[in-house]
């Protein structure tokens, strides 16, 4: 199997677990109401991941930056998408609480990571 860069990183590790967990969680959203919130959590969550692979592929470390800022960007849009969905009912505050820690906690591994690559350039 090809190996790309980006699957040796943590922060991509973390981040396709937490898509997995996230994708679990919308696909037992049960209702109609519930569909878009539900696509919307897909595809902000599948946002994070993808940004970190693909800024893996850049060739400066301000582009790849860049890149994580944008996936960190994609942490607060989950973050607010889950928010809603426990304000809909959608979730529980168990759910909540422990997305919401591990969006913080990712949020925090990209930011270092992120200032990491920078620091290494200057």
């Amino acid at each position: 199997m090809a190996q790309f860069r980006f699957m040796d990183l943590e922060i991509w590790k973390e981040s396709i677990s937490l898509n997995d967990q996230l994708f679990d969680l919308a696909d037992a959203f049960v209702d109609a109401k519930s569909y878009r919130v539900a696509e919307q959590l897909r595809a902000a969550s599948l946002s994070i991941s993808n940004n970190i692979a693909e800024g893996s592929g850049s060739f400066s470390a301000k582009d790849f930056a860049n890149f994580l800022n944008i996936a960190r960007r994609s942490v607060f849009e989950v973050a607010n998408i889950s928010f809603v969905a426990f304000r809909r009912n959608f979730i529980t505050k168990e759910q909540l609480d422990q997305i919401l820690n591990d969006l913080d906690s990712l949020s925090r591994r990209i930011t270092n990571f992120r200032k990491s690559i920078l620091a290494d350039k200057e």
